[in-house]
């Protein structure tokens, strides 16, 4: 086995390019990998299913990275020490805004609240999840060229889905201004921020998750696959 072979990502790092879309679903990995000239899937272990391609003379990864943080850092640190230099996550997200943001609605993150686990065992908790602003505003040049509404701003990045006990954090969150709730940006920028990396984020809004009952959950929609095409289309210009 080469040393630099990625033991997760089930990968030699070769096969890392520096352009990198990442999303949580394998299917939407593939799906977005169907953009991309001569895609080649050359990877899949658990849930991150990893595919090469070009677009417009660029070389691209699109890798899953499964759903949660600490999962998803996984993945994000070993495109990183593949040579991964700017990464885009490309998810969806519950409003944290009914008043700005409502079901096919685009989010562009300019930070996240570090509502998970696992950055907090990384670095302390005053170190702030910031995606990169040069990324970040290119991902907003290019929804603007493309006419396609967003809202910029925080998003809440939170491990619970189904709650017990406890209360979710939705609703304190989204007083404090918060726009939307997801998963895993929080790793995102945290690492891609201590490895100086470029990462952005950008999500399709699938619900709205102020006064949070997961099991009217319901993403199958048409309206969230429209977001989901368009939020894809304006990384990939972003990206190159």
């Amino acid at each position: 086995m080469s040393e630099n072979f990625l033991p997760l990502l089930a990968v030699d790092s070769e096969k890392i390019a520096g352009k990198v879309l990442v999303c949580g679903d394998p299917a939407r990995a593939a799906k977005i990998a169907d953009h991309l000239d001569e895609a080649e899937e050359v990877s899949y272990n658990r849930e991150y299913r990893l595919f090469n391609g070009d677009l417009q003379g660029e070389r691209i990864n699109v890798v899953s990275h499964g759903v949660g943080a600490a999962g998803a850092a996984v993945c994000f640190k070993e495109l990183i020490k593949g040579g991964a230099e700017e990464i885009i996550r490309v998810g969806t997200a519950g409003s944290l805004a009914p008043d700005k943001l409502e079901d096919g609605d685009i989010v562009i993150a300019s930070a996240a609240v570090r509502e998970e686990g696992v950055t907090h065992q990384l670095v302390s908790a005053e170190y702030p999840a910031v995606a990169d602003p040069g990324l970040t505003g290119s991902l907003c040049r290019t929804a603007e060229e493309m006419s396609v509404d967003y809202c910029r701003g925080i998003v809440l990045t939170a491990d619970v889905f189904y709650p017990e006990l406890e209360e979710v954090p939705n609703n304190y969150y989204s007083r404090t201004g918060a726009v939307a709730v997801e998963m895993e940006a929080s790793a995102l920028f945290v690492i891609s921020s201590l490895n100086d990396v470029k990462a952005g984020a950008l999500m399709a809004v699938d619900g709205i998750a102020v006064d949070w009952a997961a099991d009217e959950y319901d993403p199958h929609r048409e309206e969230v696959d429209r977001a989901v095409e368009r939020e894809i289309e304006i990384a990939l210009r972003a990206l190159i």
